[in-house]
């Protein structure tokens, strides 16, 4: 009786890039500025009921999808998180989390304040973790992008504006306050890297519109914890929001030039963030044809996150083992962020 011939090794693959976290974000931001959309021009509520389920299988979708090739790989996820240039995207996930939590919370009270309080832990504890993790004097200052303003400002300004909705006022200051720190903090850090060290690689560049999301989301956290009215902080945040957007109209020759990849979901949580808070101005202004003004915000933000979607689905099914080729050019930005380290690259063959 001959014996039977062992399995195959199993083939070791790369992990995700967490920059793919962004997908997940966008589509969260998407949802909440229909929500917000909504309840002012008063439409269907079946349009953010749609958006927040699809955001929210998108978010299970992709922690699933990153643990299952997390446990195929060499690598471990700790290394991901020690990644100069990936592992502050990491705190997409209690971000989201919280985001799904407040919104669920409308419906069955228990389940989204778990899904939130959990979610504002691990926040606070990545955010620790990695104030630590950078003291250690690891960092290469060529990999400081704008996705390192998210585990420390849009990450607490997202718990503010949380825990405000749940009936956490006191919380929701500490956070506000814990995110306006970091915000003036970090700012200052990456407009000195931009400004004095080369440029950042390609698919890193969309993560410059991180900085229209600050404005936008604590503007948001500012009126859920007082109310849509204006005053000398909603006021300082709308200036912030349109020297943001003005920055950003001067960026998009930088952006044309640039092939598309999945990085251009850094694009969508900050367009959507910024044109809620507008949405809400308008509204509190109440001229003459704002609804109109706040119809075409939200359009606009609509077709962008669209289009960045649909260009997406064309990169990953236009190719054989398309996902894997589509994942390469972050790894490759993401390594040239880190100065070329060793341990960073994978062969995709």
């Amino acid at each position: 009786m001959s014996t039977p011939e062992p399995a195959p090794p199993r083939r070791l693959v790369p992990r995700i890039p967490l920059n793919t976290l962004a997908i997940g974000f966008g589509l969260a931001g998407l949802a909440s500025l229909w929500s917000t959309t909504t309840r002012a021009l008063e439409l269907p509520l079946a349009i953010p009921v749609v958006l927040w389920t699809g955001a929210a299988t998108a978010w299970v979708w992709l922690i699933v999808a990153h643990l299952v090739r997390g446990s195929r790989s060499p690598d471990t996820l700790m290394s991901q998180l020690r990644h100069p240039a990936q592992g502050p995207i990491a705190a997409i996930v209690p971000a989201v989390g919280m985001l799904l939590g407040a919104e669920l919370y409308l419906v069955w009270p228990a389940g989204g304040f778990v899904l939130a309080a959990v979610s504002f832990a691990a926040a606070t504890v990545f955010a620790g973790w990695i104030l630590s993790y950078w003291h250690t004097g690891h960092l290469n200052p060529e990999a400081f992008h704008g996705a390192y303003l998210l585990p420390t400002v849009a990450a607490p300004l997202v718990a503010s504006a949380v825990a405000a909705k749940l009936g956490f006022p006191v919380i929701a200051m500490g956070a506000f306050a814990v995110g306006l720190f970091f915000w003036v903090v970090l700012v200052t850090v990456l407009l000195s890297r931009l400004a004095f060290f080369p440029p950042l690689p390609g698919p890193l560049v969309p993560t410059l519109a991180i900085l229209l999301a600050p404005p936008g989301v604590a503007g948001a956290a500012w009126f859920a914890m007082n109310g849509a009215h204006d005053d000398v902080v909603s006021v300082g945040l709308l200036g912030m929001l349109a020297l943001m957007f003005v920055l950003q109209l001067f960026l998009i020759g930088t952006y044309r030039r640039l092939p598309f990849s999945l990085g251009f979901w850094s694009f969508t949580f900050p367009a959507a963030s910024a044109a809620s808070f507008l949405i809400e101005w308008v509204e509190l202004a109440a001229f003459d044809g704002w609804q109109v003004v706040a119809a075409v915000a939200a359009g606009c933000v609509t077709i962008l996150i669209a289009a960045i979607g649909i260009r997406s689905l064309v990169l990953v099914g236009s190719v054989r083992r398309g996902a894997h080729r589509a994942e390469q050019a972050l790894r490759r930005a993401d390594d040239a962020a880190r100065g070329g380290g060793g341990g960073g690259r994978h062969d995709d063959r």
